[in-house]
């Protein structure tokens, strides 16, 4: 029993260093989460860190996937721009919600707004070397007004674009459009610049912001 006890506190203190070791300085963890991203049977490591360093809208986050090669773990990809700043949320303050894994796909929830919501997840593979987004889906709006939602294969480039209106007064009538959009090249380290990505939609002439 003491064996096993003596083998158990091993295991976590050593998981622990490891963790103190890639961890940006003054940080804090959100969230970690584990599964297979590379298709090697072993699990990767995803961690999600509240970093000290302040940006326009709050704290800055990091993202870290971490491998684990020859007994220690390493940092196999990172990012400060995937995850929105702990204030980017607006009213609703934190916008940050969830990451998960699931058949190799790295999915990351945020969402955000006030009274006009917004929320979207982008799903991320591993391919030519680096996490690609290969796919984004929004909901957008207001109750009373209208709820837009997009669902965008990257990978196809086909974009589903969908607008429910209820204030028709304003907004006019309800849309629907697809429409094939191809060659965005979108990953981890690129993902939320300054300036966002603007699609319009050349038959219901919506805008559509990645």
């Amino acid at each position: 029993m003491k064996k096993i006890l003596f083998a158990l506190s091993f295991i976590i203190s050593t998981f622990c260093f490891a963790q103190k070791e890639l961890q940006p300085a003054g940080s804090e963890i959100i969230e970690t989460v584990e599964g297979d991203l590379d298709g090697d049977q072993i699990p990767e490591r995803v961690v999600i860190y509240n970093t000290k360093d302040e940006g326009e809208l709050g704290k800055i986050r990091e993202i870290q996937i971490q491998k684990k090669s020859g007994g220690t773990w390493m940092v196999l990809s990172k990012s400060r721009n995937a995850i929105l700043e702990s204030a980017g949320g607006g009213m609703m303050g934190d916008p940050y919600q969830s990451t998960s894994i699931s058949k190799g796909i790295l999915s990351i929830t945020q969402a955000g707004g006030s009274s006009w919501k917004w929320g979207y997840t982008d799903k991320y593979r591993f391919q030519n070397g680096h996490f690609e987004l290969i796919g984004y889906s929004s909901e957008s709006g207001r109750s009373g007004d209208y709820w837009a939602e997009v669902d965008f294969n990257l990978s196809t480039g086909q974009l589903n674009y969908k607008k429910d209106v209820e204030n028709t007064k304003e907004y006019g009538k309800s849309k629907q459009e697809t429409y094939i959009k191809k060659g965005l090249k979108i990953d981890l380290q690129n993902r939320n610049q300054k300036e966002s990505r603007k699609i319009i939609l050349p038959k219901t002439k919506e805008e559509v912001y990645l």
